[in-house]
C-alpha cells in the first residue's frame, strides 16, 4: 500500500505540472556540483525510492545528483549470458507488459493498446515485427540507468522522435493512452548476423531529467536537440557492450521477431538485470574479430558492466 501511495503521489506531482519546463529545470539543477545541493537532492530521491542501492557503483562519491543517476557499476557486477541462442536483458528493469505482436499492435498495460507504426515511426519496421514478441522493461529511478547490447550486432541509424515527458510508472500507463507514443524516444533498429531475425530497442525517456545518450552519437538526444530525426551512425557491438544511458529512470521496449520465445524467468512484475536471459532462439554466428576488437576497446574506455 505504501508503494502504491508513493507512485500515486508521484503521478500527481509529476504529471500535473508543466512537464517540459520542469524537465529542463531539473536537467540543469541535477548537474549542480555543490555538496549541499547534491546531498539534499539524494535525500529527497531516497524518500521516493527507498530501494536505491549504491553498493555496486564503481565509485561512491558523486559530484552531483546527475552523476549518481548515470553511475557506472563495478567490473563484473553484471555477468553476461554468453550463449549464442539467448538474447539478454539490455537493462536493469521491472518486466511490464509483454507478449506477441498482434496485427501490429501491442500493449502498455491491460486495455491500453498502441501500434508499432506509431511507436517507431516506421510502417516497414512494424511490418517486420508482425507476429514477433514485445517486452516492456521499466527502469525505476533507483536502478542502474545504462543499457547494453542484448547480442552481437550493428547499428546503422538512430531514429530520434521528439515528444512529451510523461511519467512512465504503472499508474501513468493505466491512465494515459498511447503514452509511449507521446514521449521522447529513440528507435534503434539493430542489424543481426542472421538477416531473418529482427531486433529493435526503443528507449523511451520520461519526466524531470529526460534525455538519452548513445555512444554511437556525439551529443545527447534531449529536449534541446534540434538536429535531424534520422541520424546515421555506422557502429558494431558485442553482446553485453554498453550502448548508452538514460538521464533518469524510464523504459525500453524490446521488439524481437524471427522465432524468439521468452525465457522462463520472464514474468509480469519480475525483476531482471543486464545480461540475464530475456529471449531464446538466436541463431547468430560467433562475433567477428572486428566486433571483438571493438568490444575490447569499449571495455577499456568505459569498463565492463
Amino acid at each position: 500500500m505504501r508503494s502504491l501511495w508513493r507512485e500515486d503521489l508521484n503521478f500527481l506531482v509529476t504529471n500535473r505540472i508543466p512537464r517540459r519546463w520542469a524537465t529542463l529545470f531539473m536537467g540543469w539543477f541535477s548537474q549542480i556540483e555543490n555538496p549541499l545541493v547534491r546531498d539534499a537532492s539524494i535525500a529527497v530521491w531516497r524518500a521516493f525510492a527507498p530501494d536505491l542501492d549504491l553498493s555496486e557503483a564503481r565509485k561512491r562519491e558523486f559530484r552531483s545528483v546527475h552523476e549518481c543517476f548515470v553511475r557506472e557499476l563495478k567490473s563484473g557486477a553484471r555477468p553476461i549470458d554468453r550463449r549464442a541462442e539467448v538474447l539478454t536483458s539490455p537493462c536493469d528493469a521491472i518486466i511490464g507488459a509483454h507478449g506477441e505482436v498482434e496485427d501490429g499492435r501491442v500493449y502498455q498495460a491491460k486495455g491500453f493498446p498502441y501500434t508499432l507504426e506509431e511507436l517507431t515511426g516506421s510502417r516497414e519496421l512494424a511490418r517486420r515485427h508482425r507476429g514477433g514478441k514485445f517486452v516492456t522493461l521499466r527502469i525505476k529511478s533507483s536502478f542502474y540507468h545504462r543499457f547494453h547490447a542484448p547480442c552481437d550486432g550493428a547499428l546503422d541509424e538512430v531514429n530520434y522522435i521528439s515528444g512529451d515527458t510523461w511519467n512512465v510508472n504503472p499508474i501513468a500507463l493505466e491512465r494515459v493512452e498511447r503514452l509511449f507514443c507521446k514521449n521522447e524516444r529513440a528507435v534503434l533498429d539493430l542489424r543481426l548476423a542472421d538477416s531473418r531475425q529482427t531486433l529493435t530497442l526503443v528507449p523511451i525517456a520520461a519526466i524531470l531529467v529526460a534525455g538519452i545518450k548513445l555512444h554511437a552519437l556525439k551529443g545527447p538526444l534531449d529536449l534541446r536537440y534540434r538536429g535531424p530525426n534520422r541520424i546515421p551512425c555506422k557502429t558494431s557491438f558485442s553482446k553485453g557492450q554498453e550502448l548508452g544511458w538514460f538521464q533518469h529512470g524510464s523504459t525500453i521496449v524490446v521488439l524481437a521477431s524471427g522465432g524468439f520465445e521468452f525465457t522462463p524467468n520472464v514474468a509480469l512484475g519480475a525483476r531482471i538485470k543486464v545480461g540475464e536471459p530475456l529471449l531464446r532462439g538466436l541463431r547468430g554466428a560467433p562475433p567477428s574479430p572486428e566486433r571483438e576488437f571493438a568490444a575490447r576497446q569499449h571495455a577499456l574506455a568505459f569498463g565492463d558492466a
